[in-house]
């Protein structure tokens, strides 16, 4: 019998991680690449696996322990006969020896990290709602790299590839086309090389063999026991159970990020370990609370009209239900203040019919819009506290140095923004081709996720529609949107006389929380002047 000491292997980037799952006990036999503990960075957990059998002698390392690349994890006892080191020194090959056996004699070589089968999950989708695979590009004994494209969903929104979070090779698929997943879902297990530290996601065994489960008496006490190694502040002030809980440090990175107090977060891992799933359920409860603002709002009650005539229940879309929870959330949530203004846009009008015949040679469309977009981004430019988000610590804003702007699409499904991207930096014509090609997508329900992220601003017309205005929703986490009702012939007052002028009216909708009143008129007062003239917005 030899006794091997057992490393923690290359980390790759991770400097120190945190054990935060131990997988066996002193006594018990391991065979080659049975996990032995769970370790956890900021950017994912992995399983160290053993790289030979034998029996667990001694462990060195505890719960909550900080380790690095080539940390002593524990320590395994070996038969001889797997002990390579062993036999040429108790067996020594007579002088006469063939050279044929030799290289018996040599060390065997170090042997590379065995792979580790991963999980690979479906991203955070932004709801629980399940939705459909309508595509798979790999297949079992692919190779994958980092950022391959594994499988194509598509929801009543939007189609979206789901990534690789690293490479490796496909062991199993979990999925066919067809199948309803959602965020969290297992979609492969890939065997992947040694370190996964730069995953980004990775699925924590939730509990292993009965048999690695069970800890010796002084090992249970031991896990019972605060952990040892500096934990982050707690979220909460004056509050400490956050300290006490258990968690790795990407989990309280997280719930540090989104404002969660980890000791009011119940966990679903081994040992009651808190996983991100469980922050992330903390959240959804407490964002779709009825008490969350304050008195409870009552719900209206249900009534049988049928017993007034002939009925029938329509069922609603996904995309209509979405809606209305992400209004019904904004409008509780943002204290709106509106700023109704008027714009001039004679002038504009006259210019935009000046250009039809380049429009056409152009092979372009030529509306509205794409001046209102250069508008809004030239006035988000000059009052840049309108391009900001509020922190939910209501401590700071993030203020962007980016212009994105968002523009309301209305489709048979629904209602769809998607995101005009650098706004500013662009012409008008380069806008005009965009916002066609946008409409399109967003129409033919082809619009890509990214498509529809990232937005400053957004602009809501009703113009084709009519109606003199209307005041539109904060889109949260941005700050304002831009309501535009119908251009109205009007007279206005111009040197001694009345004149038939192109009226727009517009609605300044702007969170209250973030922006002052003044501004706000100011905002308005400032966009009505590029949209009145023209050579403003060369300028």
């Amino acid at each position: 019998m030899s006794i091997e000491n057992i490393k923690v292997p290359d980390l790759g980037d991770a400097s120190e991680v945190e054990v935060i799952e131990l997988l066996v006990s002193v006594g018990q036999s391991v065979e080659e690449n049975d996990s032995l503990l769970v370790l956890e960075s900021d950017k994912a957990a992995m399983e160290i696996p053993a790289p030979m059998a034998g029996v667990v002698k001694s462990i060195s390392v505890n719960l909550g322990d900080q380790v690095s690349t080539g940390s002593e994890m524990l320590s395994l006892e070996i038969a001889e006969s797997d002990s390579q080191d062993s036999a040429p020194a108790e067996e020594p090959a007579p002088a006469a020896e063939s050279e044929e056996e030799e290289p018996a004699a040599e060390p065997a070589p170090v042997a590379a990290p065995a792979p580790i089968s991963q999980t690979i999950e479906v991203p955070d989708l932004g709801s629980d709602d399940e939705i459909e695979i309508i595509e798979i590009h790999i297949k079992e004994k692919d190779s994958i790299e980092v950022d391959d494209v594994l499988i194509t969903l598509e929801s009543d929104k939007a189609a979206m590839d789901v990534p690789a979070p690293y490479a490796g090779v496909i062991e199993s698929l979990l999925v066919k086309v067809g199948d309803k997943v959602k965020t969290g879902s297992q979609i492969a297990k890939v065997l992947a090389d040694a370190p996964a530290a730069k995953q980004e996601e990775n699925t924590v065994k939730q509990a292993a063999p009965a048999a690695k489960q069970e800890a010796l008496p002084d090992e249970k006490e031991e896990a019972s026991k605060p952990v040892s190694a500096p934990q982050p502040a707690p979220v909460a002030p004056g509050n400490e159970s956050s300290k006490k809980v258990y968690a790795g440090p990407a989990v309280r990175k997280m719930a540090r990020e989104l404002g969660v107090d980890l000791g009011q977060v119940k966990g679903s891992g081994a040992k009651s370990r808190i996983l991100k799933e469980d922050v992330q359920e903390f959240v959804k409860s407490r964002i779709n609370a009825p008490a969350s603002q304050g008195a409870a709002v009552s719900t209206i009650p249900d009534i049988d009209f049928s017993q007034f005539g002939e009925v029938e229940q329509v069922q609603r879309s996904k995309l209509h239900k979405l809606t209305a929870v992400n209004m019904h959330r904004n409008w509780n949530s943002v204290p709106h203040v509106a700023q109704f203004n008027e714009a001039d846009v004679t002038d504009l009008e006259e210019f935009r019919a000046e250009l039809k015949g380049e429009a056409e040679r152009r092979g372009v469309k030529l509306t509205f819009l794409p001046f209102l977009l250069k508008a809004c981004a030239k006035a988000l430019v000059e009052y840049p506290q309108f391009n900001v988000s509020l922190h939910s610590a209501g401590e700071y804003v993030i203020q962007k140095k980016y212009v994105h702007i968002g523009m309301a699409v209305a489709t048979e499904a629904g209602l769809l923004v998607p995101v005009i991207r650098d706004v500013d930096q662009k012409t008008i014509w380069q806008l005009a081709e965009e916002v066609i090609e946008l409409s399109n997508k967003a129409k033919n329900r082809k619009l890509t996720v990214s498509e529809m992220q990232g937005a400053c601003f957004t602009i809501s017309s009703l113009g084709a529609i009519g109606g003199t205005g209307f005041i539109p929703i904060v889109n949260a986490p941005e700050v304002a949107i831009l309501g535009v009702g119908k251009t109205d012939i009007k007279p206005v007052y111009i040197g001694g006389e009345f004149v038939p002028r192109k009226i727009l009216p517009i609605t300044l909708s702007y969170d209250h929380k973030a922006v002052n009143g003044v501004d706000g008129g100011l905002f308005a007062t400032y966009l009505g002047k590029l949209l009145g003239n023209v050579r403003h917005l060369a300028l």
